[in-house]
Parts: C-alpha cells; sequence; structure tokens
C-alpha cells in the first residue's frame, strides 16, 4: 500500500482516476449499476469500500487504471500496477446508490447542459420510468433492510412544470406506499417558486437544485438556457420551505473555473443556510466533445484540488454551524462521488 496516504487522499485518486479493471474470471457479488444519471452516467459501476470510506467507479474486464485483485484474505486494488488498498469491499446498491432507492425518472431533457451524459445516452441504456413503474420498483425494495431513502430526480421533459406534475405524483406515491418513516429526496429543475411548496406537500423531505458554476462566463457557455439568479433565488425560497440544512446544489469544478469563485460560491450558500456537493468533472467520451467544443481543452481534475476544495469548504461550513452528514438522502447520503466534509475529511 502506497505509504502515508489517508483514506481521503486514496479516496481523490480513486475520484480523479479511470476504471477499474476486474479479474476475468472474478464474478461480482452483487449486480453493477448501470447509472442514467450523475457523474457515472451510462457506464457500468460498482461502489467499493474501504476505511470507512465508500466510492463508485466504473468497471472493465479489459483495462483499467486500477486493478481488483483476489487474495486468500479477500479483496485488495493496485494503481497502475502499485499497491494501493490492501482491504477492500464491494456494496450492494439498491438502485444507483448504497442505500438509497435513487431513482431517475427521465433521461431526455430539454436543456442541454454540456457536461450533463443522461440526454446523450443511447436508447440502450433509458428507462423512461412512469408512475406504475416506479410503483413497481418501490415494491420490489421496499422490504430489504439497507433502504434508508428514496430520491428522485429527473430530466425536464416537455415542460419544467409537466415534469414537476410527475415528480409530484411520485413522491406522494412513494410516501404513500413507504409510510413516514423513509425520507425522500428530490432533484428537480424549478421554474415557478410555488414548486417547491408542491414537493413539499407531496412528502419530500429534502431537495436540490444546481446551480453547476457560480463562475458566470462558464455557466452561460455550458448552461446557457437555464437563468443563475433564478437559480439562486429559487434556492433561498426553498430554504423558507424546507428549512436550513435541508437545501443542497451542486458545483460541478473543472470547466476552468478558479477556486475563488467556488469558494465564494460555498461561502454564499452556507450563509442561506445551504450545504452544497463540490462535484470533480467527470469527463467521458460522450461529454468530453461537447464541453471542448465550448470551453476548449479541458485539465483533468486532480486528487490534490479535489481535497484542497473539500477542506477549506469544511472550513466555511464550519463557521456557519452546517455539516453535509445531516442530510438523509441524495448525494450527501450516498457519498460516492465526492470528498464529503465531516465524513470523509
Amino acid at each position: 500500500m502506497e505509504a502515508g496516504l489517508s483514506g481521503a487522499e486514496k479516496k481523490a485518486i480513486l475520484l480523479a482516476g479511470g476504471s477499474v479493471l476486474l479479474p476475468k474470471d472474478f464474478h461480482l457479488p452483487f449486480k453493477a449499476s448501470r447509472s442514467t444519471a450523475g457523474p457515472g452516467a451510462g457506464s457500468v459501476s460498482v461502489v467499493f469500500t474501504f476505511e470507512g470510506l465508500r466510492v463508485k467507479k466504473s468497471i472493465s474486464r479489459e483495462q483499467g487504471e486500477f486493478e481488483l485483485l483476489e487474495t486468500v484474505t479477500g479483496l485488495c486494488m493496485t494503481h497502475r500496477g502499485k499497491p494501493f488498498l490492501d482491504m477492500v469491499e464491494i456494496q450492494p446498491t439498491i438502485y444507483h446508490s448504497p442505500e438509497q432507492a435513487f431513482i431517475n425518472l427521465h433521461q431526455e431533457c430539454i436543456y442541454d447542459c454540456k457536461f450533463c451524459t443522461s440526454p446523450r445516452l443511447g436508447k440502450d441504456a433509458t428507462k423512461d420510468l412512469d408512475l406504475d413503474k416506479v410503483r413497481r420498483m418501490i415494491r420490489e425494495v421496499a422490504d430489504r433492510k439497507d433502504l434508508c431513502a428514496v430520491s428522485i430526480t429527473s430530466a425536464v421533459v416537455g415542460s419544467p412544470k409537466a415534469t414537476i406534475d410527475e415528480m409530484v405524483e411520485v413522491v406522494r406515491m412513494v410516501r404513500s406506499e413507504l409510510g413516514n418513516d423513509i425520507p425522500i429526496g428530490v432533484e428537480p429543475y424549478i421554474s415557478e417558486a410555488s414548486q417547491i411548496e408542491r414537493l413539499k406537500d407531496a412528502g419530500a423531505d429534502e431537495i436540490k437544485m444546481n446551480v453547476e458554476t457560480f463562475d458566470p462566463e462558464i455557466f452561460q457557455k455550458v448552461c446557457g438556457e437555464l437563468d443563475l439568479d433564478w437559480i439562486m433565488e429559487a434556492l433561498g425560497h426553498a430554504v423558507a420551505v424546507f428549512g436550513r440544512g435541508k437545501v443542497t446544489t451542486n458545483i460541478i469544478f473543472g470547466l476552468g473555473e478558479s477556486d475563488r469563485s467556488i469558494l465564494e460560491g460555498v461561502e454564499r450558500l452556507a450563509g442561506m443556510g445551504i450545504v452544497p456537493t463540490l462535484r470533480p468533472l467527470r469527463l467521458n467520451e460522450i461529454n468530453r466533445p461537447v464541453l471542448e467544443e465550448v470551453l476548449g481543452p479541458i485539465e483533468p481534475v486532480s486528487p490534490e484540488r479535489i481535497l484542497s476544495l473539500s477542506r477549506r469548504s469544511k472550513e466555511i461550513l464550519i463557521r456557519h454551524g452546517l455539516t453535509p452528514t445531516t442530510y438523509r438522502t441524495m448525494c450527501h447520503h450516498c457519498r460516492c462521488c465526492d470528498i464529503v466534509p465531516f465524513a470523509d475529511i
């Protein structure tokens, strides 16, 4: 094992790195996850756990920057041929996430955010769920002892209003099926403030609306059809409806923004009672061409930057009395795709 590396440093290397090569005859103990949303959309992935941390990585039978090995005492992992993790386990997902049914209703979207892989997936990878399909999915996992939360996200199909109408019905159904003990998170695009109340009234406990980037020039290039000022206004209203520490948002880094713009954004959000997720950009063959068309060549995110931003974000959260560990749904609870302050570092 590489000497002197903390668990967080190892996780940062995993987040910044490529796929995990599996042994040829290795049989996964659980079904692999094929995500249609989030950083791993379009890839076949597995959740690896080590030293109390977890990370979701794409897997391959042909090549990988990391390699999973079987030993007489269990599983270990190498990095570029050198010992890296001396003990690693594979954790099951429910839908998309461990301990959580994280359900993406639709992938095709009326907006064209350049980093987003979901609407660019082939038809073989998309699901397009309706209320009855989601009900069947929920019933299939309702009795699992590891089910701790349900989260609902979706691309915007037809119009924001139509998508919110559907999400409201899904949340109501999930609450009816599972009762009040299971927390529900929602990740919508909001076009009217009243939609936030509708989701809360339907049974949602936490809400996530994504800023994506605080750099106005980059925002215009990668999310030009959206309005950053409106998203911030909607986030402020969401805090009034859901409460402090119940609202979150993604800040993607690796698009060419400065650390200063990210941390000023964290400070602004924390002052509103919002704990953001700092999400390193995940490039792949699907989103790289469209991103580089508008941004030019993109430098990969380094493990050092991932850790530095997480540490500095943690300092800001401490000043505001906030922590992601109080969230019970979505990405803060999952902890697979980011370095999470207080949980990982």
